[in-house]
Protein backbone atom coordinates (compact mmCIF):
# COMPACT_ATOMS: atom_id res chain seq x y z
CA UNK A 1 0.00 0.00 0.00
CA UNK A 2 1.51 3.17 -0.84
CA UNK A 3 1.50 5.48 2.04
CA UNK A 4 -0.94 8.75 1.88
CA UNK A 5 0.59 12.01 1.68
CA UNK A 6 -1.28 14.47 4.20
CA UNK A 7 -2.82 17.62 2.33
CA UNK A 8 -0.20 20.52 3.82
CA UNK A 9 2.66 17.77 2.62
CA UNK A 10 1.61 18.26 -0.75
CA UNK A 11 0.60 21.88 -0.40
CA UNK A 12 4.40 22.71 1.21
CA UNK A 13 5.42 20.73 -2.07
CA UNK A 14 4.32 22.32 -4.53
CA UNK A 15 5.14 25.74 -2.93
CA UNK A 16 8.60 24.83 -2.68
CA UNK A 17 8.95 23.50 -6.16
CA UNK A 18 8.06 27.27 -7.51
CA UNK A 19 10.50 29.11 -4.79
CA UNK A 20 14.17 29.53 -5.49
CA UNK A 21 15.08 28.74 -1.79
CA UNK A 22 18.60 29.57 -0.21
CA UNK A 23 20.43 27.94 2.06
CA UNK A 24 21.95 29.42 5.40
CA UNK A 25 25.22 29.59 3.52
CA UNK A 26 23.66 31.50 0.64
CA UNK A 27 22.01 34.72 2.87
CA UNK A 28 24.61 36.74 3.18
CA UNK A 29 25.60 37.42 -0.40
CA UNK A 30 21.57 37.26 -0.92
CA UNK A 31 22.03 40.33 1.32
CA UNK A 32 24.87 41.59 -0.18
CA UNK A 33 23.38 42.32 -3.13
CA UNK A 34 20.23 44.00 -1.89
CA UNK A 35 18.22 40.87 -0.81
CA UNK A 36 15.84 41.89 2.24
CA UNK A 37 15.65 39.24 5.23
CA UNK A 38 11.53 38.96 6.56
CA UNK A 39 11.69 37.19 9.79
CA UNK A 40 8.06 35.95 10.22
CA UNK A 41 8.80 34.07 13.59
CA UNK A 42 5.90 35.27 15.94
CA UNK A 43 7.45 37.65 18.96
CA UNK A 44 7.58 34.67 21.73
CA UNK A 45 9.39 32.53 19.29
CA UNK A 46 12.06 35.16 18.25
CA UNK A 47 12.28 35.56 22.25
CA UNK A 48 12.95 31.92 23.01
CA UNK A 49 14.87 31.19 19.64
CA UNK A 50 17.32 34.74 19.14
CA UNK A 51 16.92 37.11 16.24
CA UNK A 52 18.93 39.00 13.87
CA UNK A 53 19.38 42.70 12.74
CA UNK A 54 19.64 41.95 9.91
CA UNK A 55 15.97 41.09 9.32
CA UNK A 56 13.06 43.14 9.22
CA UNK A 57 10.38 41.50 11.83
CA UNK A 58 6.89 41.73 9.33
CA UNK A 59 5.09 38.69 11.43
CA UNK A 60 3.10 36.14 9.67
CA UNK A 61 -0.64 37.29 9.70
CA UNK A 62 0.39 40.96 7.97
CA UNK A 63 3.20 39.63 5.64
CA UNK A 64 1.06 39.94 2.42
CA UNK A 65 -0.11 43.80 3.24
CA UNK A 66 3.76 44.79 4.18
CA UNK A 67 5.52 43.49 1.09
CA UNK A 68 2.53 44.67 -1.58
CA UNK A 69 3.74 47.72 -3.49
CA UNK A 70 0.14 47.90 -4.97
CA UNK A 71 -1.04 47.82 -0.54
CA UNK A 72 -1.77 51.22 1.41
CA UNK A 73 -0.52 48.85 4.32
CA UNK A 74 3.12 48.62 2.34
CA UNK A 75 6.37 48.71 4.02
CA UNK A 76 8.82 51.31 2.04
CA UNK A 77 11.17 48.93 1.39
CA UNK A 78 8.07 47.21 -0.57
CA UNK A 79 8.72 49.47 -3.66
CA UNK A 80 7.99 46.69 -6.83
CA UNK A 81 8.25 43.46 -7.88
CA UNK A 82 11.32 43.09 -8.45
CA UNK A 83 12.19 43.09 -4.61
CA UNK A 84 13.95 40.37 -3.17
CA UNK A 85 12.18 38.90 -0.25
CA UNK A 86 14.20 36.26 1.54
CA UNK A 87 11.48 34.80 4.10
CA UNK A 88 12.48 33.32 7.73
CA UNK A 89 10.36 31.32 10.08
CA UNK A 90 12.25 28.37 12.53
CA UNK A 91 12.69 26.14 10.64
CA UNK A 92 11.46 26.72 7.07
CA UNK A 93 8.74 25.50 6.84
CA UNK A 94 6.02 27.87 7.04
CA UNK A 95 8.45 30.58 5.14
CA UNK A 96 7.85 28.44 2.21
CA UNK A 97 4.75 28.92 2.34
CA UNK A 98 4.62 32.64 2.93
CA UNK A 99 6.96 32.85 0.00
CA UNK A 100 4.67 31.10 -1.95
CA UNK A 101 1.90 33.91 -1.02
CA UNK A 102 3.93 36.55 -2.10
CA UNK A 103 5.04 35.20 -5.20
CA UNK A 104 0.73 35.00 -5.89
CA UNK A 105 0.80 38.62 -5.06
CA UNK A 106 3.42 38.77 -8.00
CA UNK A 107 6.33 39.04 -6.11
CA UNK A 108 8.45 37.06 -8.49
CA UNK A 109 11.79 37.11 -6.48
CA UNK A 110 10.15 36.22 -3.15
CA UNK A 111 12.23 32.86 -1.36
CA UNK A 112 13.01 31.51 2.07
CA UNK A 113 15.33 30.07 3.74
CA UNK A 114 15.77 26.22 4.11
CA UNK A 115 16.06 25.13 7.86
CA UNK A 116 14.94 28.39 8.87
CA UNK A 117 16.30 30.32 11.81
CA UNK A 118 17.78 27.11 13.33
CA UNK A 119 19.61 26.43 9.91
CA UNK A 120 21.42 30.49 9.97
CA UNK A 121 22.41 29.49 13.80
CA UNK A 122 23.67 26.06 13.07
CA UNK A 123 25.75 27.06 9.87
CA UNK A 124 27.01 29.84 12.13
CA UNK A 125 26.07 32.73 9.46
CA UNK A 126 24.25 34.76 12.00
CA UNK A 127 27.30 37.41 13.02
CA UNK A 128 27.69 37.36 9.04
CA UNK A 129 24.08 38.84 8.55
CA UNK A 130 23.82 43.01 7.53
CA UNK A 131 20.70 44.50 6.32
CA UNK A 132 20.55 45.58 2.99
CA UNK A 133 21.54 49.38 2.58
Amino acid sequence: MIPMTSRIDRILADARARLHRLTAGEVPAALRRGAILVDIRPAAQRAVEGGTTAALVIERNVLEWRCDPTSDARLPQAKDDDVEWVVLCSEGYTSSLAAAALQDLGLHRATDVIGGYQALTEAGVLAELTPAP
